[in-house]
């Protein structure tokens, strides 16, 4: 019997193939993201989100190498959005460096009330969407 060769190459598609038993596999690898972009917690909730409600558009994100940036895209518009939320929050409720001076303990009870308050905001507009 004749012994087959460990590797061929397949000049018609361009491919390399591995002998595994008795059959030829192609050696495929996932081509790799272009950039990597950090992903903040904002990133990572959302991307933890489409994994378990919208399985589609993340395998679309992810096999078109786009996930990284979009996560990352996304992160950034989250920051800047609470950031701004919370500075409107901030000014509605006359919570000020005055009140700060004054009484810092109330000041830290009322930013924590309006930072969890804008955080949620920002859940229900921007991540779990």
């Amino acid at each position: 019997m004749n012994e087959l060769k460990k590797s061929i190459h397949d000049n018609a598609n361009g491919l390399d193939y591995t002998l595994v038993n008795d059959h030829y596999l192609p050696n495929l690898t996932a081509a790799a993201p272009a950039e990597q972009h950090p992903t903040g917690r904002w990133g990572r909730l959302h991307k933890t989100y489409l994994k378990a409600q919208h399985p589609v558009r993340y395998n679309q994100l992810l096999l078109s190498g786009e996930l990284s940036g979009y996560l990352a895209k996304l992160d950034k518009q989250t920051e800047e959005q609470l950031a701004l939320t919370v500075r409107q929050m901030q000014e509605a409720e006359g919570v000020t460096e005055a009140l700060k001076a004054a009484d810092q303990l109330e000041w830290v009870r009322r930013m924590n009330s309006i930072r969890n308050r804008a955080e949620e905001i920002i859940k229900s507009e921007l991540i779990f969407v």
